[in-house]
């Protein structure tokens, strides 16, 4: 079984930090990397992590060499580095692995496989750990870059049911991760009640991120189900954030 996915099946708690590119400079990796350390440790004290990873991926990620980035990321941690890819051209040997996504809650077709059958020959040839991924947008109170480049729309989390039925779907497609995400900067994060509901319906790893900003939503979270929670932006804004 592969180790990334095989250490989040068995880990009680992980934590991922997702990183868009775009917004940090290359030459700002190095401390970034150093500061980091700090706030994993709180958080692990305070949540009773078992483990990190980081997410790193963006929208759009026009104007970054994602090979040079990463590197220079990999060159100053020991943490584990996931590709979360908007999109085919976002995909780098140096990682450790990738969500392999399918944005299952909308219906555009380049989000669905066309991306997906675009990045296969390329990730037939890599080291890359690839777990597919089902991706499910879920509202959360503004319009994020994920709605507006992929042109789809949130699923409401009024139509509880209709949420678990794409998450109970994507299962049974055979993803071996689902990804409830309210989107970056979302105003309101995945209900703990949302969560409850997909975590008992499927057998594979919950994700959930978007909007998630004090240590009580995350603990929520995870006592409602989730395996991984992701924290962008909250770390983003403040590198010494501790909930």
């Amino acid at each position: 079984m592969p180790e990334l996915l095989k250490s989040i099946q068995q880990a009680n708690r992980s934590l991922a930090v997702l990183i868009d590119p775009e917004k940090m400079e290359l030459d700002a990796i190095e401390a970034f990397a150093k500061a980091i350390p700090l706030t994993l440790s709180s958080l692990k004290k305070k949540l009773q992590i078992d483990q990190f990873f980081f997410f790193v991926g963006g929208s759009t990620m026009e104007n970054t060499d994602i090979n040079q980035w990463i590197k220079k990321l990999k060159e100053h941690t020991d943490t584990a580095v996931v590709l979360f890819p908007g999109s085919p051209e976002q995909l780098s040997e140096n990682a450790d692995g990738l969500l392999f996504l399918s944005l299952l809650s909308g219906r555009n077709p380049e989000f669905l496989i066309a991306h997906q059958v675009a990045a296969a020959m390329q990730l037939k040839k890599t080291h890359l750990e690839v777990i597919p991924t089902g991706y499910l947008l879920i509202d959360g109170g503004k319009e994020t870059a994920v709605q507006r480049v992929s042109k789809t729309v949130p699923l409401s989390q009024n139509h509880i049911q209709n949420i678990v039925n794409h998450a109970y779907a994507a299962a049974l497609m055979g993803n071996q991760l689902i990804y409830l995400e309210a989107g970056s900067g979302a105003v309101k994060s995945v209900a703990a009640e949302i969560v409850r509901e997909v975590s008992a319906q499927i057998n594979v790893p919950l994700i959930v991120g978007g909007g998630l900003r004090t240590i009580a939503q995350i603990e929520a979270v995870y006592n409602a189900g989730a395996k991984i929670v992701v924290v962008g932006t909250a770390i983003e804004e403040n590198i010494n954030w501790n909930g």
